[in-house]
């Protein structure tokens, strides 16, 4: 493990200082501020009133957007030209308490910066979702989910506090229990609609250098979905611990769960940020190591799979793409463009191919009904491989806006791709399926892509009520959109 500095500042909590340590990590990305003289928490502070103020300064009715270098949102909504509040300075990594495994992090730290701090002491965030620039701010409002969640639930439910710039202008701090419990508990799930993160105290667990992975095959989604469902009870398969499970469909009779556990050493180390394609491992071995950084960013390399619409799986193409390149939010940004300026659009209309819609979604299916979803989407919408990740929530209770039973094993499916139109069949066709097939199988739908349901299933879906309680309450006058003009009306 790497030796850091470690100095102490408000009440014995401590700072990762990486520039007095001389510590490096694989991505060379800083994770916090690189002066060694500079309180970071004074520094935060200046930063929510520089960006208090400008919120503050604009005027009613004008649209409010974050600042922010990246996005993994798939609601490409025509450019803005109204004014951006100043949110790229809460983008550090606060401090990291090793004794009370917790770390204090800006909003809009990425989970690259999060992970390299943490790591420093042998730490991680209970769940770290997959994509290297989701921020920790935009993945408790908006959900995100990786291959602890089977035993680590959701990134919200390793939040001890968070401080909101809410709606109204004000600065609040919410936690489970007191003034703002309600904020807290809605909060996940709205989408910078009631307010932004700026601040967030997230526990942390303990890390092992490596990761043993095992590939399981099965002939059929029952049988990998049962030994899935015992794994998530037990947390161990054939008398061995799993810490980290997730699994891929291929298709019909080709699905594996991935069973990686914690490990001091390894013979050896695969590496899939050059030549080598991670979710092709997945057929071809029964067993691998990485060490535990490269674990958790093994599908942002190629994310997950879609590098290949980018033909950078080609081995020629590979070569000539620069590594630094072969990342999630550069292929991202391409996709964002094709979206802006329509080029596969007027591709397809040369070529005389039939119009793509675009099917980019995840969704969360009680795990005894998941078969049947499968079978659904097998015949219907015809995408692979399709993403598997078990997911239980840690709280005894639902979160309001996105409530899943507690008592449930959950599996998210996750699927990233375009499917063709048929005659008569218009955009959102396949997409709307999907919902009608996820709410008949008593799933839910995340929101970070499009979204076609009518105002009242959506908000029947998504807990209008109390939404619209907590709007009052912390954004009385709109000056955020809500939640359905935000996720489906895309404003």
């Amino acid at each position: 493990m790497t030796d850091v500095s470690i100095r102490r500042v408000r009440g014995g909590s401590r700072v990762y200082d990486a520039a007095a340590a001389g510590a490096s990590y694989r991505t060379g990305v800083a994770a916090t501020s690189s002066s060694t003289h500079t309180d970071p928490y004074a520094t935060h502070s200046r930063a929510v009133s520089d960006l208090c103020q400008h919120y503050r300064a604009l005027p009613p009715g004008a649209p409010v957007r974050l600042g922010k270098k990246t996005s993994n949102l798939f609601r490409f909504r025509p450019p803005t030209t109204g004014a951006r509040l100043p949110a790229e300075s809460l983008d550090r990594v606060l401090s990291v308490d090793p004794t009370t495994r917790t770390a204090d992090v800006q909003g809009m730290v990425t989970y690259e910066r999060l992970v390299e701090a943490t790591l420093a002491y042998g730490l991680m965030p209970l769940v770290v979702p997959q994509l290297k620039t989701i921020t920790l701010g935009g993945a408790v409002s908006g959900l995100g989910i990786e291959s602890t969640s089977f035993r680590n639930g959701l990134p919200h439910e390793s939040v001890a506090e968070m401080e909101i710039l809410t709606g109204d202008g004000q600065v609040v701090t919410a936690r489970p229990d007191g003034e703002h419990a309600g904020l807290f508990a809605g909060f996940p799930n709205s989408y910078g609609t009631l307010g932004y993160a700026l601040r967030l105290r997230i526990e942390l667990e303990p890390v092992q250098p490596y990761v043993r992975l095992r590939h399981l095959r099965f002939s059929d989604a029952d049988e990998a979905l049962a030994t899935m469902a015992e794994i998530g009870a037990d947390a161990a398969h054939d008398g061995d611990r799993v810490d980290f499970l997730d699994g891929v469909v291929f298709g019909r009779d080709e699905v594996y769960l991935t069973l990686g556990t914690f490990t001091d050493s390894a013979p050896a180390t695969s590496d899939y940020s050059g030549q080598r394609i991670y979710y092709r491992s997945i057929q071809q071995r029964t067993e691998d190591h990485l060490s535990v950084a490269d674990y958790l960013w093994r599908w942002d390399t190629d994310w997950f799979w879609c590098s290949r619409a980018f033909g950078v799986q080609h081995p020629l193409v590979r070569r000539l793409w620069p590594r630094r390149w072969r990342r999630s939010d550069v292929y991202r940004r391409l996709v964002a463009a094709d979206r802006r300026w329509a080029l596969s659009d007027r591709l397809d209309r040369l070529r005389r191919r039939p119009s793509q819609e675009a099917v980019i979604q995840d969704v969360e299916v009680p795990i005894g009904r998941t078969a049947q979803f499968l079978d659904f989407f097998h015949s219907e919408i015809g995408i692979s491989p399709i993403w598997l990740c078990p997911l239980k929530l840690r709280s005894s209770n639902p979160w309001p806006l996105y409530p899943l039973n507690p008592d449930e094993l959950y599996v998210n499916v996750g699927f990233w791709s375009t499917v063709p139109l048929g005659p008569g069949q218009d955009d959102g066709f396949h997409n709307r399926r999907i919902e009608e097939m996820v709410d008949a199988l008593e799933g839910h739908k995340s929101l970070y892509s499009t979204v076609h349901y009518p105002a009242d299933e959506f908000w029947r879906r998504y807990n209008g009520q109390d939404y619209e309680q907590l709007k009052r309450t912390y954004d009385p006058d709109g000056r955020l959109p809500d939640l359905y003009d935000k996720c489906v009306r895309m404003k």
